[in-house]
């Protein structure tokens, strides 16, 4: 009796590689780019590819992979793949490895597509000017190194975890908020962790360590469907050194009626993720 149910609990895992094997196999890899495509649509974003194509031996491979909005690119990816993990099936857990790489950095994890999955992702290396989101959605140009990591297990209401960020050497000029700008500064540090449950994602805290200016930025939104409409919750606090204060006094000028005290700023950010703004 054992062996026959041996059998049945190996045979399942079986079945399911055999059925995405020939999915791959005999879909072109035009279709199941278009799949893809429609997929993150319903999200609010686009899909462009330079190439698309099977990835050995249970997977998708593409290059000049580009995710955007209707305001340009967000994410560009140099190359990608996503592969089937076959070790997991026989746990009963379907689960995909991902790899991409983004200029010099790289961003690898893994994720379950279930109804109760998991997301896992690991970055290193990362320059943000190879990250389009910030020239999209702020307009600025930034530099630095971004590595971080993160756990998320259930979906929209029901998910659960955190993110860490981190950025060495940050410069950012340029930035604005909506039609606010921000003033230009160097960064030596920058640290932050998002964290998610209750149906929000709660930004604890995001600080700006710079030379003459300390900034925070804090506050959630709604986990939605699609996130880029999600509205926003935040606070950023600016805090200038005199020095500082006065190489940039003309924005800062701009920014007075949010003076809270002599060297405090406080700005609402609300908006949403894909349009953000200072109230």
């Amino acid at each position: 009796m054992k062996r026959p149910l041996i059998l049945f609990g190996a045979g399942i895992p079986a079945a399911i590689i055999c059925f995405i094997a020939l999915t791959i196999l005999f879909v072109p890899g035009k279709e199941l780019q278009e799949v893809f495509a429609r997929a993150l649509a319903r999200e609010g974003y686009t899909l462009h590819t330079r190439s698309f194509g099977l990835a050995f031996p249970l997977g998708i491979r593409g290059s000049g992979v580009e995710i955007g909005t209707e305001k340009g690119a967000v994410i560009r990816l140099d190359k990608a793949s996503v592969k089937l993990r076959v070790l997991p099936l026989f746990l009963g857990r379907i689960v995909f490895g991902y790899h991409g790489s983004i200029g010099k950095g790289v961003i690898d994890g893994e994720f379950s597509p279930l109804k109760k999955g998991s997301l896992k992702f690991e970055m290193a290396g990362v320059r943000l000017e190879d990250i389009p989101f910030f020239q999209t959605v702020t307009g600025a140009q930034v530099k630095g190194e971004l590595r971080g990591k993160g756990t998320i297990r259930g979906k929209q209401a029901a998910a659960t975890g955190q993110l860490q960020l981190a950025v060495k050497d940050a410069q950012l000029q340029g930035v604005k908020i909506g039609a606010m700008p921000l003033p230009d500064a160097t960064y030596k540090t920058v640290q932050g962790m998002l964290k998610i449950g209750g149906g929000r994602a709660n930004l604890e805290s995001l600080t700006f360590d710079g030379e003459g200016l300390y900034t925070r930025l804090k506050g959630d939104m709604p986990l939605i469907n699609p996130m880029s409409v999600a509205p926003l919750n935040l606070t950023l606090e600016l805090m200038p050194r005199p020095e500082f204060l006065e190489k940039q006094k003309f924005v800062f000028l701009l920014l007075l009626k949010y003076q809270t005290s002599p060297g405090h700023y406080q700005l609402p950010v609300r908006g949403t993720l894909g349009k953000p703004s200072i109230m």
